[in-house]
């Protein structure tokens, strides 16, 4: 699902990388498959995808679907969307196409495939009566190893990476991420004086009042695995099974609200409908405070609008809703978490209100340093979605 009005630039890989089987690619597939062709499927903005047409040892049909990306980013891009598509996998098998590979293409310089099972997918979403109990489960099921937010790969939204450093607070991960979200939106669009503004004021006030609640006054977060980009077109119905299929994850550990992030956005076709449906699960209602739900669902909703903002230059719909939904924030919260504090008869610590005074006077954000994201296998890097929310 493309959509023209968005982005109407070629893909920047050749369509003859479809064409073929290539070696490579027959190396994956498992043993006693025979290919009997293939066919472009599906739609990206960034790859070539296709349906390899093929039997299995019984000669049952046993179709594949594969994406292709070029160059080094391209090779970062299909190995990581492996590890990523690997891991949901393991956690929610009957959710996600399994994972067969990725690697590099023997007759094509440079050019580097993602490989999974074919699904022939509706192109209808998920139910609400069902999909937001399954997502409660993925929820459910999927903890970090390692107590921390984050995920220890960098992920890709489009072509764009996207990195979630891994921390014990969800306020840190969270701003450091959106950080690196805020850097490549300014170097799409260019500099903005009051988009810098509302950013500065948004690192300051607007997510230290909304997240810090969350982890302080003797509550916790339990570091949950998201897919981590769960709008309308990353999820469909298997045709065969009529079961919901999640794909093109780009996910990590986080507070669970983060996965709604794109159901707050009017202009996708799962909504509010979904969120009442999910947070009406016992184990998934709002986390305290609950007063602060829907503010945290713009947080969350801005991150998603600011990356799809990142991938198309000159296309400034999504940074104008990122703004304005920073303007509302922002009215709505001007004293940030010492707001709160005061708001609640607690006393600010002395070090928070020199570092808010300084912060205010300055670019500075009041973040606390975190754990480094490392390598995946020889590339650092993980494989993504196809389009933006």
């Amino acid at each position: 699902m493309t959509d023209k009005s968005v982005w109407d630039k070629e893909i920047p890989v050749p369509a003859k990388v479809i064409e073929y089987v290539d070696p490579g690619v027959l190396s994956k597939l498992p043993p006693g498959t025979q290919v009997q062709g293939i066919t472009a499927s599906g739609a990206s903005y960034w790859a070539q995808t296709a349906k390899i047409l093929a039997t299995d040892q019984g000669g049952n049909p046993t179709p594949f679907f594969i994406k292709v990306h070029q160059f080094e980013h391209g090779k970062n891009m299909v190995s990581a969307e492996y590890y990523a598509m690997s891991l949901l996998y393991s956690v929610v098998p009957h959710m996600v196409a399994e994972p067969l590979g990725w690697g590099a293409y023997t007759d094509e310089p440079e050019t580097y495939f993602y490989l999974c099972r074919f699904l022939e997918l509706s192109g209808n979403i998920p139910s609400v009566t069902d999909f937001p109990k399954l997502v409660a489960e993925f929820h459910q099921r999927g903890r970090s190893p390692t107590g921390e937010f984050g995920f220890p790969i960098t992920t890709y939204g489009g072509r764009n990476p996207q990195t979630f450093p891994l921390c014990k607070s969800w306020e840190e991960c969270f701003s450091r991420g959106l950080e690196n979200i805020f850097d490549m939106e300014e170097k799409t669009h260019g500099p903005d004086e009051e988009m810098r503004q509302l950013r500065r004021g948004l690192m300051t006030k607007v997510i230290p009042r909304l997240l810090r609640p969350l982890e302080t006054e003797g509550r916790a977060l339990t570091p949950t695995l998201v897919h981590g980009d769960l709008w309308d077109g990353n999820a469909s119905v298997d045709k065969a099974t009529g079961r919901p299929m999640i794909f093109d994850a780009t996910p990590l550990y986080a507070h669970n609200e983060y996965e709604l992030g794109p159901w707050w956005a009017t202009r996708h076709k799962m909504t509010r409908e979904y969120i009442a449906g999910y947070k009406a699960i016992p184990g998934c209602h709002p986390s305290e405070p609950k007063e602060d739900f829907e503010s945290r669902g713009a947080l969350y909703a801005l991150r998603f609008d600011l990356h799809a903002s990142s991938l198309y230059p000159g296309n400034l719909k999504h940074r104008q809703l990122v703004m304005e939904t920073m303007r509302d924030l922002l009215e709505k919260y001007p004293l940030g978490y010492e707001g709160y504090l005061l708001q609640k008869g607690l006393t600010p610590p002395a070090t928070l209100v020199a570092a808010e005074a300084r912060a205010d006077n300055s670019d500075e954000t009041i973040t606390a340093p975190c754990s480094r994201t490392t390598g995946h296998e020889d590339t650092g890097n993980r494989g993504g979605e196809e389009q933006s929310s």
